[in-house]
């Protein structure tokens, strides 16, 4: 007698994905994951954007599959640009295992990842080396050396080479990478911070020049008011104008645009009246 039952062939056997497909994916998100950018739903177009030549490679054929998963992969989420891609690679991982019934399991690795993903990248990848490597490169600006320019383009080239890497291997590490990496977030992040407070407090008195060319005379003593802060603390006006400007940052209705004009008309008006050069 003909056994009429089919069995279910998993998603894997009938879509196997190719690299191709995965280099595909990572080059959307890196390049437009965040052009698409909304107060609704965040870097959610980006990433079903990123997403569209996996999606089209395993439900191409069943049209209310694909319905679905896109109504699924356009839900809200926001994290590091610079990180994504890791979250994305577990989620094609996921659904070239599952098919469809991976909804769960997607959504799940998305919430959970992406705002300590968010914390990280935007620490480590986003501020620290901006601040590092930005510093860096500005002060070689002002001392006349081209190669500050350069520097800085090569910062940003070994970031894209290095979240370029990072598909491809959350894709062959799947739910695994998570797992692993989850209680090395939170260390991650504070190394991070740390090193860039200590690079950016290392910086300011190089960066930023501020003395005061007052001079007190009495008889024939004269006393310059820049020696005693110099020996007080070396560079001890810039430290206090950059906590003038973190104060500044602090107070309700100021942001960083309102706080570099108000520090650049008090220099002017500081300037002319002799009293800081």
């Amino acid at each position: 007698m003909k056994n009429n039952t089919t069995e279910k062939t998993p998603t894997t056997q009938s879509h196997k994905l190719t690299k191709k497909d995965i280099r595909s994916a990572n080059l959307r998100w890196i390049f437009t994951s965040a052009l698409s950018w909304n107060y609704e739903t965040m870097m959610a177009p980006g990433y079903v954007g990123s997403q569209m030549p996996i999606l089209r490679k395993l439900y191409g054929d069943k049209p209310e599959d694909m319905k679905k998963m896109m109504r699924v992969q356009s839900e809200y989420f926001n994290t590091s640009p610079h990180m994504g891609s890791i979250i994305q690679g577990v989620d094609i991982a996921l659904e070239e295992k599952e098919g469809i019934d991976s909804v769960d399991g997607i959504r799940g690795v998305k919430t959970g990842l992406m705002g300590p993903f968010a914390a990280v990248g935007d620490t480590l990848l986003g501020t620290v080396q901006s601040t590092i490597f930005g510093a860096i490169a500005s002060y070689m600006a002002l001392k006349g050396n081209p190669f500050g320019a350069i520097l800085w383009m090569v910062a940003l080239g070994i970031i894209y080479i290095w979240s370029y890497t990072w598909m491809p291997f959350a894709y062959k590490q799947g739910v695994n990478l998570v797992t692993s990496m989850s209680s090395k977030l939170n260390a991650l992040t504070d190394s991070a911070t740390l090193l860039g407070v200590t690079v950016v407090g290392a910086l300011i008195p190089t960066v930023i020049t501020l003395k005061i060319p007052l001079i007190f005379r009495a008889g024939k003593v004269s006393m310059k008011l820049q020696d005693i802060f110099n020996q007080i603390m070396p560079s001890l006006l810039p430290v206090l104008l950059v906590a003038f400007i973190y104060w500044l940052l602090d107070r309700k209705h100021m942001n960083s645009t309102r706080a570099t004009w108000f520090v650049l008309v008090l220099a002017i008006i500081l300037f002319n009246l002799k009293i800081v050069a």
